[in-house]
């Protein structure tokens, strides 16, 4: 199933189908730690299938879907017999709908849908995976226009489903439309400019709350604690930058938002798992040098701070 791999990083031959890879997969065999560029949509439809990320095992029964997120390292294994469909869609496609990327930064690294823990969400998106397969591998005309539709609102589902848990806030419903629509809006301004100083008390400033009210709701909205938030989609754009060997390490943190090297290494092993020579080197293979300048950058951001 894996074409190219260049270290840990596929690249995905979209090949005739430029914005999008689906397989219905029968193999066996696992599949080495890698990463890609794109969301992945797994969902075994004969036997389970087991997704290894970090040090977590996601446990797929069939018929449930994981979606996991661009860039995160990931190890398939696979049962003795079995069957199941993975999805590779573009991305970039959709990159103009902010939305969407917020929702999949929430789901970030990996959500799994059952129809044990969610007996009305699943079939839905079990209907549309098979639909999507059936378009892929037919022969309609506009299928690909189809294929994104589909894909669409299985992100708008899992978005409104998980993603976005107004309904816990503690407010009635029209507070509750209010909230929604004010955090999706800063999660969208977090998304454009976390490069730059953001902090706690001018966001929270933005929308109207207190930093403590904030705070909370925040985290109720999102699941994450808003520095998290910050931090995960710092260390996303740095991996799409640590893959060019020309940028250093001491460029791809100061693009990414940190003024110190050691904060960014320790976020970015945190949220990776490696550290960014490592990760750089699962993708272009850099020599021991390479990794020794990790010391030599510290020395220079110390120089210029």
């Amino acid at each position: 199933m894996i074409e190219t791999l260049n270290g840990y990083h596929e690249i995905v031959n979209f090949k005739d189908r430029p914005l999008y890879r689906l397989y219905h997969n029968t193999e066996s065999e696992d599949y080495p730690r890698h990463w890609h560029s794109n969301p992945e949509i797994i969902m075994p439809v004969k036997n389970g299938y087991t997704v290894e990320i970090g040090d977590k095992l996601y446990e797929l029964k069939e018929n449930d879907i994981i979606f996991i997120s661009s860039a995160a390292i990931h190890h398939l294994m696979a049962p003795p017999s079995g069957e199941r469909l993975i999805f590779q869609p573009d991305f970039s496609l959709l990159a103009f709908l902010p939305e969407l990327s917020s929702a999949l930064t929430i789901m970030s690294p990996a959500i799994i849908i059952s129809r044990e823990k969610d007996s009305e969400l699943a079939p839905r998106l079990n209907h549309l995976m098979l639909e999507i397969e059936k378009e892929y591998f037919g022969k309609a005309p506009l299928s690909g226009a189809n294929i994104y539709s589909m894909l669409i609102e299985m992100f708008v589902n899992v978005g409104r489903k998980y993603g976005n848990t107004a309904s816990s806030f503690d407010v009635s419903h029209d507070k509750q439309i209010e909230y929604t629509e004010k955090f999706l809006s800063i999660c969208d301004y977090i998304n454009l400019h976390f490069a730059e100083d953001l902090n706690l008390d001018d966001i929270s400033s933005m929308c109207g709350f207190s930093k403590f009210h904030f705070t909370r709701l925040f985290k109720q909205f999102t699941g994450k604690t808003f520095y998290y938030y910050v931090n995960t989609k710092r260390i996303e754009n740095a991996g799409k930058l640590l893959v060019n060997p020309r940028a250093s390490i001491t460029e791809v943190a100061i693009n990414s938002g940190y003024s110190s090297l050691p904060a960014f290494v320790r976020m970015f092993k945190q949220i990776k798992g490696v550290t960014p020579s490592e990760f750089r080197k699962m993708h272009v293979g850099c020599t021991i040098k390479e990794v020794k300048n990790e010391k030599k950058d510290n020395i220079y951001f110390r120089q210029i701070h």
